[in-house]
């Protein structure tokens, strides 16, 4: 089996069955393992993107706009774009969900380097991210997702500080590049 994406401080595995390269950007499939207790990061949305969860198995607790959904095997659960969402994993066992990511964009690049900073940040164990990368990452990824806890002009600040840090954010950059294969995920 191809290797996992693993995000320690969110208990998630993920592992990419469809690239964007492979449908012309239509679509990204991937398998979202969460494990007991863990749960997406912070409440969110994808701008441009629809998210499609499909149980496998295990129970699911979704937030979708104002309504709580608890989906189980053979249940989904659609997102629209631009919708603020959050899931979690309040049973026993590991929740197994395929997911559907449309348009893909850059979403495989940022599970993958969200996660890689999730695994840093966790093995220094800091509370919080770093805020420079922090403000890096929300830039690179703006079109993926959006944190619902932000205001906008949170957001609006975070691309001059990103621009500053940039060049000095050696860490992150080879983070970044360690996924995108060296291009820039600003492109």
């Amino acid at each position: 089996m191809e290797e996992a994406i693993v995000n320690p401080l969110t208990g998630e595995r993920i592992w990419i069955r469809t690239r964007g390269a492979e449908t012309g950007g239509a679509l990204m499939v991937w398998d979202l393992e969460l494990a007991p207790g863990g749960h997406v990061p912070i409440s969110h949305s994808h701008p441009e993107q629809e998210e499609a969860f499909h149980v496998v198995s295990g129970q699911m607790r979704f937030r979708v706009g104002w309504r709580r959904i608890t989906a189980g095997p053979g249940e989904s659960v659609v997102v629209p774009p631009g919708t603020v969402h959050h899931f979690s994993n309040h049973g026993t066992v590991p929740a197994c969900v395929h997911v559907e990511s449309r348009p893909a964009l850059n979403m495989e690049e940022m599970l993958a380097v969200g996660a890689a900073l999730a695994r840093d940040q966790y093995a220094a164990g800091r509370k919080l991210p770093h805020l420079g990368e922090l403000a890096l990452f929300l830039t690179d990824f703006e079109r993926e997702a959006q944190s619902a806890i932000l205001p906008g002009v949170v957001r609006a600040l975070c691309r001059p500080v990103a621009q500053l840090l940039r060049r000095r954010a050696r860490h992150y950059r080879e983070v970044a590049a360690a996924y995108t294969g060296g291009r820039s995920l600003t492109e």
